[in-house]
């Protein structure tokens, strides 16, 4: 499964190389911020070529990056990759993100509310959930 995140490169941690059985590898782990409201940021790893690739952005350049999530565990402890596949530049006519509000799109268009029937109706008998 192959997901896409979003966001301009903030930070791109030191290159680590190493030896293994099938021979030389290295990877870089890179971090990218949202533009969203409350930006999130995430750390991914890109390995060989893509680590190479990473070399030609600039921090602050948005980048579109397509990876996969990979868990692993070692000593009862587990750990989660996010290893990137694909690196993109996002181009400046796409700088705003299509599931941003619209109101931070530059558009004077009021959002529109969803329709009543997908809304949750709600009774007195509701009042007691556990939180």
């Amino acid at each position: 499964m192959a997901l896409e995140f979003e966001g301009n490169l903030v930070k791109v941690l030191s290159e680590v190389t190493g030896q293994g059985k099938n021979g030389a590898w290295v990877k870089q782990d890179f971090v990218l911020e949202t533009e969203d409201q409350y930006p999130k940021k995430a750390c991914f790893t890109a390995w060989g070529d893509k680590a190479a690739e990473l070399k030609t952005f600039s921090l602050g350049e948005k980048l579109r990056v397509t990876f996969s999530i990979e868990s692993r565990e070692y000593n009862e402890r587990w750990y989660t990759d996010l290893r990137a596949f694909r690196i993109d530049q996002v181009g400046a006519s796409s700088s705003v993100s299509s599931s941003a509000p619209a109101q931070n799109q530059g558009s004077s268009a009021p959002r529109q509310a969803p329709p009543v029937a997908d809304l949750p109706s709600f009774s007195a008998d509701d009042q007691d959930l556990p939180f």
